[in-house]
């Protein structure tokens, strides 16, 4: 039975952060917030809410395996489904189409995160600051440097869109997209929860370990809404954008940790979690390499000699998830 509710709460999760997404985009183009910014952090954080509601319930029943293992697998998974894309669409050559600058700044943070988060977890003395770990702290400040060095090159890609973006939501007033967006997220915090009570009871019952639970089967279920994400992006050849979801998406999902780490109130999260976490975020470190080395590879003509990166991190990516397994 719990393998059931595992899988409804997942189905659910997914759908409505698709809605999520959808009438946060709509609300962010025609209300005041329509900055690409804002537009840009309302759709993070709308779909990276499955992530914060399945992990904050994984710290209420006391199981930060699965909160820490959610929050890091998301990530890890987000660059599996840029690789998967990648392949998928190799002729459209996805990394020689984006601008390197932009990206590889959000590349070489979500790298020092993975580094950060490394170091914790196999630091065996815990430094905190009225409970929360030293290290989140870093990665919250990182964040806040990022978002004001980047603003100012950002407010002047605002314009160009407005027509289309107005287009796009002519069929909702902002009164209905906002009433749908509420309750569409009062829908995920709800299925979120489920689905962190369900997967600390199905690795209970099934003997998997919590960490495995929390870093693939959670991670994936609620990483799905960055792959409809990337595929829309796809859809209107905008490239960058699908890039940028996921690469922004990662970082967000550090802040969310932050955020994880303050709600539990038995010490630093990360000094509580399993060490074999660490393997997961080394993994991600791996694929941000990956990441930016095909930001700064030369043109190639050969369609899969193209796509033999994406190959390698997808293959690892089993590897890795057969031996923790």
């Amino acid at each position: 039975m719990v393998y059931i509710i595992f899988l409804i709460a997942a189905v659910i999760v997914v759908l409505a952060a698709v809605q999520l997404n959808k009438y946060g985009d709509i609300i962010s183009k025609k209300s005041v917030l329509s900055g690409a910014a804002v537009g840009t952090f309302l759709i993070a954080g709308a779909t990276s809410l499955p992530e914060l509601t399945t992990s904050l319930t994984a710290v209420y029943i006391d199981n930060p395996d699965i909160a820490v293992g959610n929050m890091i697998g998301s990530n890890v998974f987000n660059l599996l489904i840029l690789a998967v894309v990648d392949i998928v669409y190799r002729r459209r050559r996805l990394f020689q189409r984006v601008g390197r600058k932009h990206h590889l700044n959000s590349a070489v943070i979500g790298l020092v995160y993975m580094a950060i988060v490394i170091f914790a977890l196999l630091n065996p003395i815990s430094f905190e600051i009225l409970g929360v770990g030293v290290e989140m702290l870093f990665i919250v400040a990182i964040y806040i440097v990022m978002t004001k060095f980047l603003s100012n090159s950002e407010e002047e890609e605002e314009a160009a869109p407005a027509a289309e973006e107005k287009k796009s939501g002519k069929d909702y007033k902002l009164k209905k997209a906002v009433i749908r967006f509420i309750l569409f997220a009062l829908l995920v915090f709800a299925a979120g929860s489920v689905l962190a009570v369900s997967g600390d009871r199905l690795a209970q019952v099934s003997g998997l370990n919590a960490s495995f639970v929390g870093s693939f089967l959670i991670a994936a279920s609620t990483s799905l809404p960055e792959l409809v994400t990337v595929l829309a992006a796809f859809k209107m050849a905008n490239y960058g954008m699908a890039v940028g979801s996921i690469l922004g998406s990662n970082l967000f999902n550090m802040q969310l940790l932050a955020i994880t780490d303050v709600a539990f109130r038995d010490g630093a999260v990360l000094a509580a979690a399993d060490t074999s976490h660490a393997y997961m975020a080394g993994l991600g470190s791996f694929m941000t390499l990956v990441v930016i080395y095909l930001l700064f590879r030369p043109k190639i003509s050969s369609n899969w000699r193209y796509a033999l990166p994406s190959l390698v991190v997808g293959a690892v990516y089993i590897v890795t998830s057969f031996l923790l397994f």
